[in-house]
C-alpha cells in the first residue's frame, strides 16, 4: 500500500490529493481568491480522515515546488515542511510544468491531436513565460527535454512542436508564434489546463516507483527566474 500526499498552491487554485491504491485518488481542488493558507490543513485533514488514515501512515508527501506564484509556492513547501518534519516522511518535489504536462496527455483533446512532442507554457507574469518541451510515448508520463525556460513569449520554440497547453495561450496569443513557428490548428492548443494536485501526484507517483523521494531538509522551491539572473550575473563575472 503506497499512500502519498499531493499538493500545489503555486497557481490561483489550491489542490490537495491523496492517493488510495486501486481507488480514485480523493482530490480537492478550488480557485481561491485570498490564498490558500486558509484551506490547505483543514483539506488535508479532511482526506486523510476520508482514507481512515493518520499523517504518519503516508509513505510520502508529494509538492507543486514551482515555478509559480511566489507565495503560493512558498506557502506550499512551509506547509509540507511542518507536515513532512512533524511526521518523519521524505518528500517528492514535481516541478509545475511536469504536474500539467502528465495532465495535459490524458486530455480528449491531446489524445485526438495524436501528438508526441509538444510544449507547455504557463504565464510567469512580468511579460514573461515559463516553458518545456515534452516527449510523450503511450502508456509512460511524458518526459522533459531539457531544463524549464523562462522568456519572452516571442522565445519559446515550437519548431517541430506539435500541441502547446497551458495558460501562456490566452494570456499572450499570437505572441507565442513567431515567424520562426506557424500557429498551431486551434485542435491542437489546450488554453485551460492548469495545475491540479492530480498532475503532482501522478508525477510522485513515478518518483516513488524510482526511489526519487527526497530528505525533507533539502526541499526549496524551484525559482527559475533567480537560477536565469544568476547565470547572466556569472557571465559577466567570467568575462571582466
Amino acid at each position: 500500500m503506497t499512500y502519498i500526499l499531493a499538493i500545489d498552491t503555486s497557481s490561483a487554485w489550491c489542490s490537495v490529493a491523496l492517493s488510495l491504491n486501486d481507488a480514485a485518488p480523493l482530490v480537492r481542488h478550488q480557485k481561491v481568491s485570498a490564498g490558500a493558507s486558509q484551506l490547505l490543513l483543514p483539506w488535508v485533514e479532511e482526506l486523510l480522515s476520508e482514507a481512515s488514515i493518520g499523517l504518519s501512515s503516508l509513505d510520502a508527501i508529494a509538492i507543486g515546488s514551482g515555478p509559480g506564484a511566489f507565495t503560493g509556492v512558498r506557502l506550499g513547501v512551509a506547509v509540507v515542511q511542518g507536515l513532512a518534519t512533524a511526521a518523519k516522511l521524505p518528500v517528492l518535489p514535481v516541478a509545475s510544468l511536469d504536474a500539467i504536462a502528465s495532465q495535459v496527455v490524458q486530455t480528449p483533446l491531446f489524445i485526438a491531436s495524436g501528438a508526441h512532442s509538444f510544449v507547455v507554457a504557463i504565464d510567469a507574469r512580468m511579460d514573461e513565460v515559463y516553458w518545456a518541451k515534452y516527449q510523450f510515448l503511450s502508456n509512460q508520463l511524458p518526459q522533459r527535454q531539457g531544463e524549464i525556460q523562462l522568456s519572452a513569449p516571442e522565445g519559446v520554440e515550437l519548431s517541430n512542436i506539435e500541441f502547446l497547453a497551458g495558460s501562456a495561450i490566452g494570456e499572450f496569443g499570437d505572441r507565442l508564434f513567431t515567424t520562426t513557428s506557424l500557429p498551431l490548428p486551434e485542435t491542437h492548443l489546450d488554453a485551460n489546463v492548469g495545475i491540479n494536485a492530480l498532475g503532482v501526484l501522478a508525477c510522485a507517483q513515478d518518483m516513488w516507483s524510482k526511489g526519487l523521494q527526497q530528505d525533507i531538509h533539502l526541499l526549496e522551491p524551484l525559482y527559475v527566474r533567480n537560477k536565469v539572473a544568476l547565470t547572466s550575473a556569472e557571465r559577466g563575472h567570467h568575462h571582466g
